[in-house]
């Protein structure tokens, strides 16, 4: 279809409180606007306009995105108002009308919602509500077409019965659209143009209003309080959830799980427990054991992988068979090779751990090389900031390091090396040699320890 999408997006939203734009508030870590442009995106839009009000520069400056047109609605004279201020953009002979406080509207509703439209038929979403207070009623004709739309206010005890509300979502040709905003008029207690009036536009100009009904009255519910952002988040969340599933993915509770962008594949024999995040884009493999409370961050995570509770893993990548936590961190490009290891309270940035490696505990490396098979004890640090410069460390294949070393870089311990216990290495380790630094151990007899309180 030859299409144009107009956002409404001008709005304050003062029941927010907040001085960030209501489209800009985020579910599942996405702005509310962007999860509509996404959504529309599928559509192949001709044009996709988005018209802005309260805080423009800022929104611009978020949803940074030159495929996008903007209009600039600087007083908010209503819906109609915003959608004027649009179309001398439009070019494409269909335009579809989303809100940019809508953010669980489908590709598949829309694709039906705009495959009704011909010149002189509208297409118009409507949902069917457990309560209808608030909403306009769409009153309907015997042939099941929308005769109006009716406000609350203005209802008859009959018309306050029906319980099919109006999203407001609607789509018509350009050119009955504009001849429908033309005729709109301000005469009502607001003051504003109502994009709803052109729905009896329509009707009294001959034409027909096609009134689908939404699949669900979440997927059109727009969002103007944090209550209602949470009751939502969780609705996305709980559909994520239950989309895993059906994928094969074993989820210790569905209720206590967040996904803040998207997992991009994900293998057989998968199980995540409570309280998991998963931000950016994620690749899973094949018998994953994720524990609770773990956060993973843009990372690719092998086939067989274990990571236990409490870790956090961020633009890194977690070979097959690695075994990481509990309680550990993996920092920006950070790579496990197959079987590495990595212990708890351990944290890892930009290095590469080899096959087999193992780093257990209470240790920080960073800016490294590891090679395979290599130990590290606890409290080994790698000294990589010299305060101006970040620095590399060289470890070679199957070498040892001992507990509570640090390694001054730029260093290299070479093949097969064993570092003793409590050493500072800054200087190259030869291979298969022992090196360590120590301080000559001193015993002083007959020494008294302090007593609190004793004079000297």
């Amino acid at each position: 279809m030859d299409l144009a999408v107009i956002i409404l997006a001008a709005g304050k939203g003062t029941r927010m409180r907040s001085r960030l734009p209501k489209v800009l508030h985020k579910l599942a870590g996405k702005p509310l606007v962007q999860h509509v442009i996404d959504t529309a995106r599928h559509l192949e839009p001709k044009e996709l306009i988005v018209v802005a009000g309260h805080g423009a520069d800022q929104l611009r400056a978020v949803i940074d995105d030159p495929a996008l047109k903007w209009a600039l609605q600087e007083e908010q004279l209503g819906t109609g108002h915003a959608v004027q201020i649009a179309m001398p953009q439009v070019t494409a002979e269909n335009v579809l009308i989303l809100y940019g406080d809508v953010p669980l509207i489908t590709v598949r509703t829309l694709e039906t919602l705009t495959a009704a439209v011909r010149p002189g038929q509208m297409a118009l979403l409507s949902v069917e509500l457990s309560n209808p207070a608030g909403y306009g009623r769409i009153v309907r004709a015997a042939d099941g077409s929308v005769v109006r739309i009716v406000e609350q206010k203005d209802a008859t005890p009959e018309e306050l019965a029906i319980t099919e509300g109006n999203t407001g979502i609607l789509c018509a040709t350009r050119d009955d659209l504009a001849r429908y905003l033309a005729g709109l008029s301000n005469d009502n207690a607001q003051g504003e143009y109502y994009l709803t009036d052109c729905i009896e536009a329509c009707v009294e100009s001959g034409g027909t209003v096609h009134g689908m009904v939404a699949a669900s009255e979440s997927e059109v519910s727009g969002i103007n309080n944090k209550l209602q952002l949470n009751e939502l988040e969780r609705v996305f969340q709980r559909q994520a959830a239950e989309s895993l599933m059906e994928r094969g993915v074993t989820l210790a509770d569905r209720e206590r799980f967040d996904l803040r962008g998207e997992i991009e594949s994900i293998g057989m024999d998968v199980s995540i427990d409570v309280n998991c995040v998963f931000e950016g884009k994620v690749t899973i493999g094949d018998n994953v054991s994720i524990g609770p409370n773990c956060q993973i961050i843009n990372s690719t995570i092998g086939d067989n992988a274990t990571i236990l509770a409490n870790c956090v893993i961020e633009d890194s990548t977690v070979g097959a068979g690695c075994n990481i936590g509990p309680f550990a961190r993996l920092r920006p490009a950070t790579e496990l090779k197959e079987g590495a290891k990595v212990g708890n309270f351990v944290e890892i940035k930009k290095a590469v751990v080899g096959k087999g490696s193992k780093v257990n505990h209470l240790t920080y490396v960073g800016d490294s090389l590891i090679g395979e098979n290599v130990n590290i004890g606890a409290g080994t640090i790698t000294c990589n900031y010299d305060g101006a410069n970040k620095h590399l460390t060289e470890i070679g294949d199957n070498a040892f390091i001992g507990s509570n070393t640090a390694l001054v870089a730029p260093v290299k311990i070479n093949e097969g090396a064993t570092i003793g216990a409590g050493s500072t290495i800054t200087r190259e380790a030869p291979a298969n040699t022992l090196t360590l630094t120590r301080a000559k151990q001193i015993n002083i007899t007959g020494w008294k320890r302090p007593v609190k309180g004793e004079k000297k």
